[in-house]
C-alpha cells in the first residue's frame, strides 16, 4: 500500500507540472486572488475525479486478471511518459466562468478539465497495477496538490523561475522507467 502510494504521488506530482491544470489554477489565481478556496475546489475536485479513476483502474484489472492486460498497463505507462513530453496550452477560451465564486468554479473547472487528462489515465493505470483505490487516490490527489498548491500561491512567478521542459523530462522518464519496470515483470 505504501508503494502505491507513493509511486502514485511522485509520478502524478511530475507529470502535472506544466499541465492544462497547473495552468487553470494560475489562471483561477489571478482571476479570484482567493488562495483557500482554490486549493479546497482543487483538492475536492481531485479526490473524487481520482478516486473513481483508481476504482475504474481497480475493476478493469480483476476483469482483466490476463497477462496480456498487465502487459497493456506497463506499456500505458510508457505512451503517458512520451505524452508527458508534449507540452499542454491553456487557451483562454478555456478560462471558466467566475460567477459562482472561487470555490465552485475551482470544483467543476477542475473536475472537467482533469476528465481525459494524463494525470486521470495515469491514476485508471496506477489503479490497474496496485488495486488499491484508497492508496492511489491518495497519492495521486498528493501529487496533484504538491504542484497545484504552489502555482496556486505563487502564480506567474513559478512558471518564470521552473523549467517546465526539464519537469517535464524527469516526469517522461519516471513513467517510461515504470513502465519498463513493470515489463520487466512480466516477461
Amino acid at each position: 500500500m505504501f508503494e502505491a502510494f507513493t509511486t502514485s504521488t511522485a509520478l502524478v506530482a511530475l507529470a502535472e507540472i506544466g499541465d492544462k491544470t497547473m495552468l487553470l489554477a494560475i489562471v483561477l489565481a489571478t482571476r479570484f486572488r482567493r488562495p483557500l478556496p482554490i486549493i479546497a475546489g482543487i483538492f475536492f475536485a481531485t479526490i473524487v475525479n481520482h478516486a473513481l479513476a483508481a476504482w475504474v483502474g481497480e475493476l478493469a484489472a480483476g476483469f482483466f486478471d490476463a497477462h496480456w492486460f498487465r502487459i497493456a498497463v506497463a506499456v500505458s505507462f510508457i505512451v503517458m511518459g512520451l505524452w508527458t513530453l508534449i507540452p499542454d496550452k491553456f487557451d483562454e477560451d478555456d478560462s471558466p466562468v467566475t460567477r459562482h465564486g472561487a470555490f465552485l468554479t475551482t470544483l467543476v473547472a477542475f473536475f472537467i478539465v482533469e476528465m481525459g487528462d494524463k494525470t486521470q489515465l495515469a491514476t485508471v493505470a496506477l489503479g490497474a497495477q496496485f488495486q488499491s483505490v484508497l492508496a492511489v487516490a491518495a497519492g495521486t490527489t498528493l501529487g496533484m496538490m504538491i504542484a497545484n498548491v504552489p502555482a496556486v500561491l505563487l502564480g506567474n512567478a513559478l512558471v518564470e523561475r521552473v523549467s517546465l521542459k526539464v519537469v517535464r523530462w524527469i516526469a517522461a522518464g519516471l513513467f517510461v522507467a515504470v513502465g519498463l519496470w513493470m515489463l520487466s515483470e512480466l516477461l
